[in-house]
């Protein structure tokens, strides 16, 4: 069979292995994070875009971050649930569908980044330059900046699984709990030098470039803060970009993960289960760290309790 070339739609995937005494709590904690990541990241996209006060480049930054939570956790944690009561002998997924969801994680992945260097070069700008601040980081601005990070991450990985679905298949087993594009060129018998060098290259330079913008917008930050004779706004700034590290760090955790795990199988069972975390842990975390940790979006959040709080007090 794994010399034989065939053109077989339904590939088996191995999905999240759990035991069966484990799989209704698997289930159940799965289900109830979807539903946080869900309801938390589109009631924070919902609140910024209905409030006016709230339509500056870093809200609006934080709506690109709850959408782009949204999308990769859709794109991810529904199948798995999905697969959790199914025995891993009988899961498959049809090869197009995989070639889908395989675009959607790293289309989230890219765009994570991408997104996360836009708003480490908005916080630059507001603490380093904040007499220009309002002249370069208009919405208009923003909204450049994000079609591009989202126009990047697309083109990117467009190219990516275009090298992938033009290989031929000689095998129909994806040991991986999701579908992504290392699982899919592993499908083909062919020589694979070309996604090798493309995968590893386009994700040197999307890793690369989101560290290195951060590490220096962060580290000017903190040379700023050092220097600055105001201790509160220095401290303000600095706490700013500790909850940006934080989620950042998580992120870069999670996005080597899955490159160390297809090409180190001794690691493959801890590598697999630390791989869907980056569909899971940032997009949970997200709105919490950015949204509870503003001020101006705590106030909005407490307004809009208090006037449901009030309506409902009137109503007989």
């Amino acid at each position: 069979m794994e010399n034989q070339t065939f053109d077989a739609d339904i590939i088996s995937i191995e999905g999240l292995k759990v035991i069966p005494q484990a799989s209704m709590p698997a289930f159940v904690l799965l289900l109830l994070i979807y539903v946080f990541i869900m309801v938390s990241n589109v009631s924070l996209v919902v609140l910024i875009s209905m409030e006016r006060s709230l339509h500056q480049p870093m809200y609006l930054l934080y709506c690109n971050m709850g959408v782009n939570d949204v999308f990769g956790a859709t794109a991810v944690i529904p199948r798995l649930l999905s697969d959790v009561f199914t025995p891993i002998t009988e899961r498959s997924i049809h090869y197009i569908d995989c070639v889908v969801q395989a675009f959607a994680t790293h289309f989230h992945a890219g765009t994570s980044h991408t997104v996360l260097m836009i708003m480490a070069f908005d916080r630059y700008a507001a603490i380093c330059n904040p007499l220009l601040y309002t002249a370069i980081m208009t919405n208009r601005m923003v909204v450049k900046l994000s079609a591009g990070a989202w126009a990047a991450a697309f083109i990117s990985i467009v190219i990516l699984l275009s090298l992938t679905v033009r290989l031929t298949r000689c095998r129909r087993v994806i040991i991986n709990p999701f579908c992504d594009n290392a699982s899919l060129f592993k499908l083909s018998c062919e020589n694979l030098l070309v996604n090798h060098i493309y995968g590893l290259g386009s994700a040197v330079v999307i890793l690369g470039s989101s560290l290195g913008t951060i590490t220096l917008s962060y580290l000017r930050i903190a040379i700023m803060c050092c220097s600055s004779k105001s201790k509160g706004l220095s401290s303000k700034a600095l706490q700013t970009c500790a909850t940006h590290l934080t989620v950042y760090v998580i992120m870069m955790v999670a996005s080597f993960t899955p490159m160390i795990i297809h090409r180190r199988p001794e690691w493959a069972v801890s590598g697999k289960i630390a791989s869907v975390m980056f569909f899971v842990v940032p997009p949970a975390l997200n709105p919490i760290i950015y949204g509870l940790n503003c001020k101006e979006l705590r106030q909005k959040i407490v307004s809009v309790f208090h006037r449901i709080k009030v309506q409902n007090g009137k109503k007989p």
